[in-house]
C-alpha cells in the first residue's frame, strides 16, 4: 500500500511562523550531510497560497509511526523487538506478537494463526508476497528481518487470502553503513546440545551497496510421545484400551546464505537483487510399541522407521524502484524459486508377538519450481489522494514421485476388512504433477479528507487455477476467482492528541491448497475412525468471507498505548474434514459444509513504567489478550466452533533495563486456551490449554560485544490433544501426550 507521511497541522503553523530561523538552522546542518536516507519534503498546508521551500531532514522518516498514522490498520514490530529474546526462528518471534498464536507443540513451532484461526485463514507474506511452495519461513534467520507487519484487515495491494488477517515479514534492504557482525551460540534441549551461528557482512561503495547474511545450525533432538487408544460400545462398556510408547530421535543440520545488492542508478532510481539459498539435512528414527490392555491388538503392535531427508531451496528476485515526476513512483519485481526434497523411509512392522510381518520402503522425490512478477504505479495525482494500481502474477509447478515397496515373510493375510477382503503387501508407484497459476490486479486510494479523517478504498481481483494429473487418479482442473472490495477509515477524535478510531469492511477468501484438491490417498499405519487415511477433494470451492473490524486506540507518552478492537467474519462454503467408512477402511476428506460465523475482541497495552511513576525502574510492560467465538451452521452444538480455533489467548511480558549495570532482563508468559470442539456430527476434538514462559538476559560488555542468554518453554508443560468418533456403535478416541522440554540458549554477539 502506498504510504504517505502526514505532518501534523500544528507543525505546519510553527514552521510558517519560524520559517527564517528554522530553515536557516536546517540548511546549515544539511550542508554537512550527503543526503543519503533523506526524508520526504515537509508539505505545505492546504490553506497556504504561496509555495514553501522544500526541506529535506535526514532521519525524519524513521520517526514516522505507521501504526498510528496509516489509514489501513497495521501493527509494526521493529528489529529491536524481533531480536530481543534471542530467538533462532521466526515462529518463536511470532508467538509473542499481539493477536498471534502458534499451533503445534510448545517450543517446536507450528502453523501461524490470527484471531485464533488456523487451517490457512492467516496469510503469511514475505516482502509482501505469498511464500512459494516448499519454502519454509523458519529457514530465514530473525537477524535478516527489518520489521514484521501485522495487518488485521486486508488491503488491495496484498493477497486477500487473509480471512483472519495477514503477517508480512519484511527483510532488510537499505544498507546505510558498513557492518561486520557474527553471533555464535549454544543451546541445550532435553540434554542434547545444538549450535547456531549467524553472520552479517554489509558495506556501501559509491552507487552500490551489498550485504551477505548466513546461518549454520546443527542440533540433536529426542522427543518421546505416548498415545492412548480407547473404545466403548453403545452401552458405554469399555472394549478397547491400548497404550503406545513412541520415541523420536535424530539430528539435523542446515546452512543458509542470503546475499543482496542495491544499485543506485540515480535519485530515486534503485535496483535491488535479493536471494536465499538454504540446504538442510535430517536423519532420525521413530519407534512405536503398542501394549494392548483390553480388546484386540492392532495390525501393527511394533514399528521402527528410519528417516533420511535432504532439502535444498533457492529463491531470488530482482526489483526496480523509480521515482517519477510529480511525486509518482513505479515499483517492479520479478523472481524465481526452486525447491528440491528427497527422502527415504524404510520401516519394519511387527505383530503383538514381536513377529516381523511387513517390511516397507518408501522413497519420495519432489520438486517445486516457480516464477513471480508484480508491479505497482502510485501517484498523488489528486490533492489529498494517494492513488495506486498494480498487478501480481505467479506460476508454480510441482512434481513428485512416491515409490512404495512392501514384502512380508508370512504367507497369510495381513488383515481382513469387514467385507472379508484380504489385505496383502502392495507395491505402489505414485507419480503426479501439479501446476498452480495465479493472477491478480488491484487499485487503491488513500484519501486524506481532513487532517483528522482519512479513508482507504481498494478493489482487488484474484484468480487461481490448479491443474494436476497422476497415475493413481483422474486429472484435476480447479478454477476460482474472487472480487474483493475493501474499505478502511481512520478518525482522530477532535480535541484529543491521543485518541482515534478505526473501521474496516473487507471481502476476503481462502482458496483450497494443492494437497486438499488432489484425490491421492495417504494410508494410515493402523487405520481406524480416529486414525483414518487421508485424501484430497478435487471439487472443493474457495471459502468466501465478509469481515467487519472496529478498533479504538489511545496513545500514551513515551511510546505507550492502549487499544481495544473487535471483529466479525461470515465465512461461506466453510471447509471441514469429514471421516467416513469407504470400502472397509476409514477415510478423511475435506468438504465444503455450510456457513461459519466468527467474532472476537482483542486488547493490547504497552506501558513504560516511568511514564506513570518517574522514580520507578526503567521497565517496559506489555500485554495482549484475545477472546474468539465461532459456530458452524452445518454442525450441531455445543462447541460447534471452527476446528483448531483458539478461544482465548494472551501474553504478558516486561523488559527491565538496569540503570547501574549494562544489563537488560525480560520475560513473557503466554496462555492459549483449548477445550472441546465438535468438528462434525460424529467427530470431536479436544486440546489442553497451553502455557509458556520465556525469559532472557542481555549483558553488554561494550558497544560492540554482548552476551544474550535465554530460556524458552520454562514451564515444560505436556501437550495433550485428543480426537474422538462417536456413532450408534459406540465411541473411539485417541489421545496424544507429548512431553516438552526447557530450551536454554547462550549467544555471543560481536560487531567487528
Amino acid at each position: 500500500m502506498h504510504t504517505k507521511i502526514k505532518s501534523p497541522h500544528s507543525l505546519h503553523l510553527r514552521l510558517l511562523l519560524a520559517a527564517p530561523a528554522v530553515f536557516g538552522m536546517i540548511a546549515a546542518q544539511a550542508a554537512g550531510q550527503d543526503g543519503a536516507g533523506a526524508a520526504p519534503p515537509v508539505p505545505a498546508p492546504a490553506t497556504t497560497a504561496q509555495p514553501l521551500q522544500k526541506v529535506e531532514i535526514k532521519g525524519a522518516a524513521a520517526s514516522y509511526d505507521a501504526r498510528r498514522n496509516d489509514t489501513a490498520t497495521k501493527i509494526v514490530i521493529g528489529q529491536e523487538e524481533i531480536l530481543r529474546n534471542g530467538d533462532t526462528t521466526i515462529g518463536e518471534v511470532l508467538k509473542r506478537l499481539p493477536g498471534v498464536t502458534v499451533g503445534g507443540v510448545q517450543g517446536r513451532g507450528g502453523d501461524v494463526r490470527m484471531r485464533g484461526l488456523g487451517s490457512g485463514y492467516t496469510q503469511v507474506l514475505l516482502n509482501g508476497e505469498p511464500s512459494p511452495p516448499g519454502f519454509s519461513l523458519d529457514s530465514i534467520s530473525p537477524d535478516m528481518i527489518e520489521r514484521i507487519e501485522i495487518m488485521r484487515a486486508a488491503t488491495a495491494e496484498y493477497s486477500t487470502q487473509a480471512v483472519a488477517g495477514a503477517i508480512n515479514i519484511v527483510l532488510k534492504r537499505a544498507i546505510v553503513t558498513a557492518q561486520r557482525e557474527i553471533k555464535a551460540g549454544l543451546q541445550l534441549d532435553n540434554g542434547n546440545i545444538g549450535t547456531n551461528t549467524n553472520f552479517q557482512v554489509a558495506d556501501k561503495q559509491g552507487a552500490m551497496s551489498y550485504a551477505v547474511g548466513g546461518n549454520v545450525t546443527w542440533a540433536r533432538f529426542e522427543r518421546p510421545q505416548e498415545t492412548i487408544t480407547e473404545g466403548s460400545n453403545a452401552a458405554g462398556t469399555p472394549t478397547v484400551l491400548r497404550r503406545a510408547e513412541q520415541g523420536n530421535s535424530g539430528h539435523f543440520e542446515a546452512i543458509g546464505l542470503s546475499p543482496r545488492i542495491n544499485w543506485t542508478l540515480g535519485p530515486g532510481d534503485v535496483i535491488t537483487s535479493q536471494s536465499f539459498i538454504n540446504v538442510n539435512r535430517f536423519r532420525g528414527d521413530s519407534t512405536e510399541r503398542v501394549a494392548t490392555l483390553l480388546g484386540p491388538a492392532p495390525l501393527y503392535s511394533g514399528t521402527r522407521v528410519d528417516i533420511e531427508s535432504d532439502v535444498a531451496q533457492v529463491r531470488s528476485d530482482l526489483s526496480w524502484t523509480r521515482k517519477l515526476a510529480e511525486g509518482a513512483k513505479l515499483d517492479m519485481k520479478a523472481g524465481v524459486n526452486w525447491n528440491k526434497r528427497e527422502s527415504r523411509a524404510p520401516s519394519l512392522n511387527y505383530d503383538a508377538s514381536d513377529r516381523l510381518i511387513l517390511n516397507r520402503l518408501v522413497t519420495s522425490d519432489s520438486s517445486d519450481k516457480g516464477v513471480t512478477a508484480n508491479g505497482k504505479y502510485s501517484t498523488p495525482i489528486l490533492e489529498g489522494h494517494a492513488l495506486a494500481a498494480g498487478w501480481d502474477a505467479a506460476y508454480s509447478k510441482r512434481n513428485e514421485d512416491r515409490i512404495q515397496r512392501e514384502s512380508s515373510p508370512t504367507a497369510t493375510c495381513l488383515v481382513r476388512t469387514p467385507s472379508g477382503d484380504c489385505l496383502t503387501p502392495s507395491n505402489l508407484d505414485q507419480v503426479f504433477e501439479a501446476n498452480v497459476s495465479r493472477l491478480a490486479m488491484f487499485a487503491q486510494d488513500e484519501w486524506t479528507v481532513t487532517p483528522r479523517w482519512s479513508v482507504y478504498f481498494g478493489l482487488r481481483w484474484e484468480g487461481i487455477r490448479t491443474r494436476s494429473e497422476g497415475n493413481s487418479y483422474a486429472a484435476v482442473d480447479n478454477k476460482s476467482s474472487v472480487w474483493s472490495p475493501l474499505f478502511q477509515t481512520l478518525w482522530k477524535i477532535p480535541g484529543s492528541k491521543s485518541d482515534q478510531v478505526r473501521l474496516g469492511l473487507t471481502r476476503t477468501y481462502k482458496a483450497p491448497g494443492v494437497n486438499s484438491l488432489i484425490p491421492r490417498r495417504f494410508a494410515s499405519n493402523n487405520n481406524s475412525e480416529v486414525s483414518p487415511d487421508q485424501q484430497g477433494n478435487p471439487n472443493l470451492r474457495p471459502e468466501l468471507a465478509w469481515g467487519l473490524d472496529l478498533a479504538y486506540e489511545h496513545y500514551l507518552e513515551a511510546g505507550g498505548l492502549l487499544t481495544a478492537s473487535t471483529y466479525v467474519r461470515r465465512i461461506e462454503d466453510i471447509t471441514r474434514q469429514q471421516t467416513s467408512l469407504v470400502d472397509g477402511l476409514w477415510l478423511s476428506m475435506p468438504v465444503n459444509a455450510g456457513i461459519a460465523n466468527t467474532r472476537g475482541i482483542e486488547l493490547e497495552a504497552k506501558l513504560p513504567l516511568r511514564s506513570v511513576y518517574k522514580a520507578g525502574p526503567n521497565i517496559d510492560m506489555r500485554a495482549n489478550f484475545s477472546r474468539n467465538w465461532s459456530d458452524l451452521d452445518s454442525v450441531p452444538g455445543p462447541n460447534n466452533r471452527l476446528d483448531q480455533q483458539t478461544p482465548f489467548s494472551g501474553t504478558v511480558g516486561a523488559d527491565w533495563k538496569l540503570d547501574k549495570l549494562p544489563m537488560t532482563l525480560g520475560a513473557s508468559y503466554s496462555f492459549q486456551n483449548g477445550g472441546p470442539v465438535r468438528i462434525s456430527f460424529n467427530q470431536y476434538a479436544y486440546s489442553v490449554p497451553k502455557r509458556s514462559l520465556d525469559m532472557y538476559g542481555l549483558w553488554k560488555f561494550n558497544p560492540k560485544n554482548q552476551l544474550r542468554v535465554s530460556v524458552s518453554n520454562a514451564l515444560a508443560q505436556d501437550n495433550i490433544v485428543q480426537s474422538s468418533y462417536v456413532d450408534e456403535r459406540g465411541r473411539s478416541s485417541s489421545t496424544l501426550i507429548t512431553p516438552t522440554t526447557v530450551v536454554v540458549r547462550a549467544m555471543l554477539e560481536i560487531k567487528l
